[in-house]
């Protein structure tokens, strides 16, 4: 018998089996808008090592470079005071589930203090207000 394959150039080896063909890049998509959170008062305290932030997406606290977020959604209440020492502020988050959070910040000054005193009151109120 004569073999037809014989003396005839190699085909190849054919597509590659599908796992592993290339897929088509995904059709172009232009950016989505990313929902503006409406305008709200903000309240922005900031030392060394620790910060904190009050705006319209809730509190967010800044440790020593470790963030911690809490949506107002999952927020029962937010307290303040001041720090033992006397040149700070204390603010603690209350969770829905019971749990505890806070960020002292150091104002340096007494009169920093006060002014960090009076914004909390104002942006708290707005976003909590007394019931």
């Amino acid at each position: 018998m004569h073999d037809p394959s014989h003396g005839q150039p190699p085909q190849g080896f054919g597509p590659p089996p599908p796992q592993y063909a290339p897929t088509p890049p995904p059709p172009y998509a232009p950016p989505q808008p990313q929902p503006v959170q409406p305008a709200g008062p903000e309240f922005l305290a900031v030392d060394r090592h620790n910060a904190v932030v009050i705006d319209a997406t809730g509190v967010s606290f800044e440790n020593h470079g470790l963030t911690a977020d809490f949506p107002w959604q999952e927020i029962r209440s937010v307290h303040y005071q001041a720090a033992p020492t006397g040149n700070g502020v204390m603010v603690a988050v209350i969770h829905l589930d019971g749990r505890f959070y806070e960020c002292a910040v150091d104002a340096k000054r007494r009169d920093r203090l006060q002014k960090w005193f009076g914004q909390l009151a104002a942006v708290l109120g707005y976003y909590r207000p007394i019931d």
